[in-house]
This record gives structure tokens, sequence and C-alpha cells, in this order.
């Protein structure tokens, strides 16, 4: 298992790398990522190439048996490209035009970045194709960020003619009769910004007047990234065909459609920097969505800080076995490599106090390099048990761009509504009973999974309908939320009641939806306890469903608040409401039992279970995210791979405090 992280040997002077690659084999790292804020260096002029230092640090990492992710650089231009070339800086949403600095500063439209930034990858990939240890290739870094410049949106109007084939269907899919804002022209269409359809609430959000333009500006943006990305990518491909490339996405980052971006990327890899007091369930989700970017595959642990993240409110130290816990987690949902920004601290800007395997005082007796050294030590020790490990899911959650977009532009009824709450709300649930989820896009098959959740499927694509409907018809078990089936594609209402193409499927009608302030709640009674109506009531009648539970309070008491529709042979659950934990475990505890799915493992509060499942076995992960010891009784005979011990079954195994157990079953 490849074990390292970013390490930036420009920043210091020669003498101090060959003391840090004799650090870096103390700590079992065997795999460097390097050159990825370098464009400035490499490149003074726009013809003249200075690959020098480069050369020497390639070179001595690979004297010294490591392997190297070599980046692009392009992530930040250099300055004189911004002085010669201003068409490369981004522009505001409210029209200002930035100077140089910073990061993610280049346009994507520019057509001096997609001249410059290729070049330079195609530069960098002639020049090393014959070094062998080139493990990855890594494109730029964490693209994100917007521009709203004349270069984009002349290349948005392209982009909505090659959509959009004629003015009259763009008119249509952007309901251009409201308010008068019919286009007879492409040039008439101008871009979604401060300037034209968005405006700041009284919440400070940011709002628009016309959805679907604004939608459609997302999704145009995302994809002139993502041809960045791909120009780069031929340009490398053309030199190191069977080298893989990648770049480091952010999770749950809204900026960029990552299960578009998937498509493209030879594998995918990201970077983990939870806030401190995050939940580990919300950390072990986004394992598990980088995981299913690309159809369930492994992917790569780009970046996590070994000690603290600085660019916090506060830089919260992270406790000794936190980042080893934090480590095994990743790997225990799919993770086939462990690296770490940065490898030496820097000692200047904005990251001098992010934390590094090497820290400031530039030598081997701290506690992160300890616990640093120790994690490899343990990665050493299991090899490569573990790769190309799958998770065995039997349920699936849905998780889509497009939808976390438009919901959150809606002009109603709630501003309190949230894409990633709704989705939490059940993963949350179903990490707690230890049922395993695969998070799935709308692109994805049904059929491999006995239950499917759909939280907040507000956009119903055209023909996603059909999909459900012959999912459950054929023995599925559907959770549909509340505020789901509202518009199509185009943020477009589908006219026939609520919810639209999916009514027949879910056996109801949904008339009203009550908007409840904050502090506001109604109640409703589902299996025998009294829960929680809170964000949105949905006034829903029956039409061939079944009422689970109804609601207690205002003039809508007694209507449907839970349903379920027996649909074929499956079965449509819909949950018109917003409630707490305790309703969404007991909930899925049931639809999960109606579909046969069963947990992975027993196991007390605060302690995580996951399996990954390969040719060479079964392995059960045994994580102890809380500050108490906890045991767990095995429930088959396993093999504890870094003590060599052999449990049976029914043997308790204890876990001290932020703990892990790595165990093979034995057959």
């Amino acid at each position: 298992m490849l074990y390292g992280g970013d390490y930036n040997p420009e920043q210091w002077p020669r003498e101090v790398w060959e003391e840090d690659l004799r650090l870096m084999a103390q700590a079992q790292i065997n795999i460097v990522t390097l050159n990825v804020f370098n464009w400035a260096a490499l490149q003074p002029d726009e013809e003249t190439y200075d690959f020098s230092k480069l050369d020497a640090v390639m070179e001595l990492v690979r004297t010294n048996g490591m392997k190297v992710c070599l980046a692009t650089s392009t992530g930040a231009h250099p300055a004189w490209m911004a002085k010669r070339y201003p068409d490369i800086l981004r522009t505001e949403k409210d029209g200002r035009k930035r100077k140089f600095g910073g990061r993610h500063n280049s346009c994507p439209n520019s057509l001096t970045y997609r001249k410059y930034a290729p070049k330079l990858a195609a530069e960098l990939a002639k020049r090393y194709q014959d070094y062998e240890n080139i493990a990855a290739w890594h494109v730029s870094n964490e693209y994100g960020g917007e521009c709203y410049c004349e270069n984009c949106e002349k290349a948005f109007r392209v982009w909505l003619k090659q959509k959009y084939k004629t003015i009259e269907e763009v008119n249509r899919s952007f309901y251009t009769a409201f308010w008068g804002h019919t286009f007879y022209d492409w040039d008439e269409i101008v871009l979604p910004d401060l300037l034209s359809e968005h405006f700041i609430d009284d919440t400070g959000r940011e709002r628009t007047m016309f959805q679907g333009i604004s939608l459609d500006y997302k999704r145009f943006f995302s994809d002139s990234l993502l041809e960045c990305f791909r120009l780069e990518y031929d340009a490398i491909k053309r030199y190191t065909p069977d080298v893989p490339v990648t770049t480091n996405l952010m999770a749950v980052y809204k900026g960029l459609d990552y299960q578009k971006w998937a498509r493209s990327m030879d594998f995918v890899s990201w970077d983990n920097y939870p806030a401190p007091d995050a939940h580990p369930s919300a950390v072990a989700f986004c394992h598990d969505l980088m995981r299913g970017l690309d159809g369930q595959k492994p992917f790569v642990l780009m970046e996590q800080t070994p000690s603290v993240t600085n660019w916090l409110p506060y830089s919260r130290l992270k406790r000794p076995g936190e980042m080893r816990l934090l480590s095994w987690q990743a790997v225990a949902h799919g993770a086939d490599a462990v690296q770490f920004f940065q490898i030496r601290r820097s000692i200047g800007a904005c990251e001098k106090y992010h934390g590094a395997v090497i820290d400031h005082a530039g030598h081997a007796d701290t506690r992160v390099f300890r616990e640093t050294a120790q994690l490899g030590r343990e990665l050493e020790q299991v090899g490569g048990l573990f790769l190309d490990g799958r998770t065995p899911a039997k349920a699936a959650l849905l998780f889509d761009w497009d939808n976390w977009w438009a919901v959150e532009y809606s002009a109603g009824p709630s501003v309190r509504i949230k894409y990633l709450d709704a989705v939490l709300d059940y993963y949350q649930a179903a990490y707690a009973l230890h049922v395993p989820m695969d998070i799935i896009s709308t692109q994805d098959a049904l059929e491999p999974y006995q239950a499917v959740i759909t939280p907040l499927l507000y956009m119903v694509k055209r023909g996603y309908e059909k999909k459900l409907q012959d999912y459950v018809r054929q023995g599925g078990n559907l959770v549909v939320s509340y505020f789901s089936g509202i518009v199509d594609e185009h943020d477009l209402v589908d006219t026939g009641g609520y919810p639209g193409r999916m009514r027949d499927l879910l056996g109801i009608w949904v008339e009203e939806c009550d908007a409840l302030p904050q502090g506001e709640q109604n109640a409703f009674s589902c299996f025998g306890r009294r829960h929680p109506a809170d964000l949105l009531c949905d006034l829903t009648h029956l039409e061939g469903a079944r009422a689970l539970g109804a609601y207690e309070e205002d003039f809508y008491a007694g209507m449907p608040a839970v349903t379920v529709h027996t649909y074929g042979e499956g079965n449509a659950y819909y949950v018109g409401t917003r409630s707490d934990q305790e309703f969404y475990r007991m909930f899925l505890e049931r639809v999960f039992s109606q579909a046969g799915i069963q947990p992975l493992h027993r196991a007390p509060s605060g302690v995580e279970v996951c399996v990954r499942e390969n040719a060479g076995g079964t392995y059960l992960f045994l994580l102890n995210h809380t500050e108490e010891t906890k045991t767990v009784l095995l429930e088959r005979e396993y093999e504890e791979l870094l003590e060599g011990r052999t449990y049976r079954r029914q043997e308790e195994i204890v876990l001290e405090r932020k703990g892990v157990r790595l165990l093979r079953a034995v057959e």
C-alpha cells in the first residue's frame, strides 16, 4: 500500500533534501507527490522551461527507491502570465476583475490558460516519460472556484447552443416568458451573476430569479474546468499512456459535478480535512461518496493532515491516535493509499502552521512523527492485503449534484432546506445500524441493491421515474423523502400534482407543503412512538398507499406523514417531513428488515464496523471513535492482523480509546 504525501523541495535548500528522504524512509513512506505548485519556477517566460531543480529532486527520489505522484503545477499560474495576458484572471460575481494572487486563480475559458497549462503538462510528460517510478500523474490541484468574465459568458453561449440547438428551446427551458425575459438572439444571453439574475437576500443567502439559467451555469462551469483537466490529461497520455492520471477532489464540494468528473479520471483521489467536531459518520460518508464516483472502486486518500488543519477557525490538534484512526477509517471504506499534506512544514505564507510529518523542529523526535512512523509500520505489515477490496453493500443512497444545485436555488418553500442535511439524515441512521451503503448516481444500476434511498429527489430527470418504477416493480424497496418529484431537469414544475411523475409509484398525492419556521415543529406517531415533524410537512392524500404515521397537530392533523405503497413485487416508502435520528434509525431498521438486509456486525455505540472483500478474503475493521474502552463480541472466528492472534467465535475483543482492530475472517 502506498504511503506518503505532498513534498515541496522547491521551498527548501538542497542540503535539506537528503535529510528529508532519510526521515521519510524512517517513517516507511514510499511515495511523494511532487511539483504541485511549481509553475512559476518551471516556466519563467512563454518559451523557456527550466527543469533543473525538478530533475535533481526526481533523481534523488528515484535513487532512494521511492515512487512519485507527479503533479503538473497548473493550480496557480505565474505572475508574469497574469501581467502579460490578463484574460487569464478571473472575474467575481459582482463584476470585479481579480489581480494576480492566491490559487484557483485561472479562468478555465481563458485561451491563454488553455494554451499554456496543457503545454506544460506535455513538457513534463515528455521529459519524465522514462522514469519507471512514476506511479501516477496529479493534474492541477483541488479544482474549484468560479469566474464570471466575458470569456466565460461567450463560452456559456456556445455551451447553451450545443445543448439546446435553438433559441426557442432555451426560452422554453429557462421559462423566459416570465418577466419578459424572452431571447431572440444568442448574444442577448448574459451569464447569471450579481449584475443580472442573482441577489443577496435578508439572510445573506445568494439567490436567483431564474433558476434554469443559474442551474445551467453551474453545469457549464463544472464542464469548463473538466475540459481543462481533459486537455492536460490528453497531453500527458501522449507520452505516458500507461501511467494513471487523477486530480484531488474535495468530497462534498458543491461547485463541481464529481460524478461526471470521475468518468474522465483513471482513479479517484480526494483530500480529507474534517473539522475537529465532525461526526465520524460524516467522514465515512465522504469516503463512501468518493468510492461511489467510479463504480464502487477503491480510491486514494491524496491528502490529510497528520496533526492540525490551520485554515479552520481554531487549529485544534488531532489527539493521540486520532490520525491513525482516521487513516484506517479511510482504508476501511475503500482507500488503497494513504497520503498527507504535507511532508515538511513550510516556514512562510498561509500554510506555515498546517501540520506536517516533519515539523519545524526538523527531526524525528516529535509525537506526530512517531505516530506517522507507527502507521507506516502497520501499513507495511498488512502489505497489499486490502488492495482492490470492495464493500459488500446491499443498500444504496442516491446523491446527485444537479439536485443539490437545484434544490438550494429553489425559490421556496424554505431557506432551511439543505441537500446535505437530508442525505446525512439517512446515511447517519444506516451508519448507526452498521449497514453499509453505496453512494450512487442517477446513471448507476439499481438492481444490485435490496433497498435504495433517494433523499430530496426534488428534480426527477426525464426517464428516471421509469428506472425507479422498474426497480420497485421487480421487488426493490425504495425510500423517497419530502419535497421530491417536483421539477424536471430544467427546474420546471411537473404539473398534475406532486410528486409529479412518481405519483403512481408512491401511491400518493401531495396537495400542499407547509414550511415551518426555525423553532416550530409538528409531530407524528409512527412505530408506536411520537416523533418530531420539522422543516416541511407535506399534506398528503392516499392513492393506493397506506399510512404508517400521521400528523398530530394543526389543521392537517390526521393526514399521512409516512406512507408505504406496494408496487409490483416491491415497496415504495414516502417520508413527507423531516424528523430526528431516532425516527430514521427505527424507520430504516424496518425497511432493511423488510428488504432482508442485516447489519455487518453488532457493536456498541461509537464503534464503527466496516468490511472489505477481495480475492484474499473478508476483512473486518473495528474502529473506536470514542474516548472509552469498548468491547465487541465476535460473531465468527477471526485472525487479528496486527497482533497475529486468532479470536474464536463469541470471544470478546477489546478496543482501547481511538483504537483500531483489523481482522481477517477465518474460513
